[in-house]
Parts: C-alpha cells; sequence; structure tokens
C-alpha cells in the first residue's frame, strides 16, 4: 500500500476520533475495553477497524500531547495488523522510533505527518502477540528540536480491543 494512503486514512482516524459529535455517524465506537477502545469508520466505501489506546504516562511530563497507538485492519486492501503511532508532534527524521515491552524492542520504519509505521507485517505480528501477553509498551520518539518523548502504553483491555476489530473488520 502507498505511504500516501496510509497517511490519509491514519490522519482520518485521528481527526475524526478527536472531533466532536457533529461527525460521530462517521465513526462507530464498537467498545470499550479498559485502557483500550475498538472503532470503525466506513470511508469511501471501505471498512476500516482499529483498535485505539493513548498513553498512561508520557515523559516529559511538562510536554502534553495527544498522542495515540493504534492497531488497524483494512478487509479491502487486504491489510491487517497495521500498527502506527502518533505522539501529537512531527518526528525528528534523524533519530528512530522505537517500542518496548518487555525483552522485546520494536522500530518503526516509516516517519511522516507526525505518524510512525512499522513497514514489514511479519514484525507487526510479532508485536501484536507480544502486545497481548504484555502489560505496557513504550514509545520513544524525537521531535523536531531532537528532544526525545517516551509514551507509556497500558497493555490492559489490548486483547479484547484487537479481537472486537479483528471480528468486526471480517
Amino acid at each position: 500500500m502507498p505511504i500516501i494512503r496510509k497517511i490519509v486514512f491514519v490522519t482520518i482516524i485521528f481527526t475524526l476520533s478527536l472531533m466532536s459529535q457533529s461527525l460521530s455517524q462517521e465513526i462507530k465506537k464498537i467498545g470499550k475495553f479498559k485502557d483500550w477502545e475498538t472503532m470503525t469508520l466506513n470511508e469511501a466505501g471501505e471498512k476500516v477497524c482499529f483498535a485505539q489506546t493513548k498513553p498512561i504516562l508520557q515523559a516529559p511530563k511538562s510536554n502534553k500531547r495527544e498522542a495515540k497507538l493504534f492497531v488497524t485492519f483494512r478487509p479491502n486492501e487486504k491489510i491487517t495488523d497495521e500498527i502506527s503511532v502518533t505522539p501529537g508532534y512531527e518526528f525528528n527524521k534523524n533519530n528512530s522510533v522505537t517500542a518496548v515491552s518487555g525483552k522485546y524492542k520494536f522500530k518503526f520504519d516509516i516517519k511522516q505527518s507526525g505518524f510512525a509505521w512499522i513497514a514489514d507485517n511479519k514484525i507487526e505480528v510479532k508485536m501484536v502477540r507480544q502486545m497481548k501477553r504484555g502489560s505496557r509498551i513504550m514509545i520513544t520518539g524525537y521531535n523536531q528540536k531532537g528532544s526525545q518523548t517516551i509514551d507509556h502504553y497500558s497493555l490492559l483491555g489490548f486483547t479484547k480491543a484487537y479481537e472486537a476489530a479483528k471480528t468486526t473488520c471480517r
């Protein structure tokens, strides 16, 4: 899938999840599962389902941001387990974006328009497997000035939110 299309879909999902009730018909909440929620979106006749969460802890504390972590399914494009993250700022192109859960570390390969993705679906599947087993995942990124941020995401409810998104988009 071209990166531009990924960016457009993730941007739409993120924007719609933040907008007021006037757009609530376009995005449908499927369920809330502890720290995660599942939603679906019908965009241009294509169904998109995703599980999302916000950080439970952000560092530095003085820099409040609208960060989110997503796992998305796009059945019309045969895309499953698409992991993306937004820190609430534009990533620095010179530094890596990584996720750490337990002893496992995952690198996000693509950074564009304030989002990061993992290019290899096999790595995404491994990350999802670890997210199902873990209790927390930390995403580390760097802003345009080179300052590091670390977002801690709870994985409580992830498995149920993930399964609800996967089932909804079959």
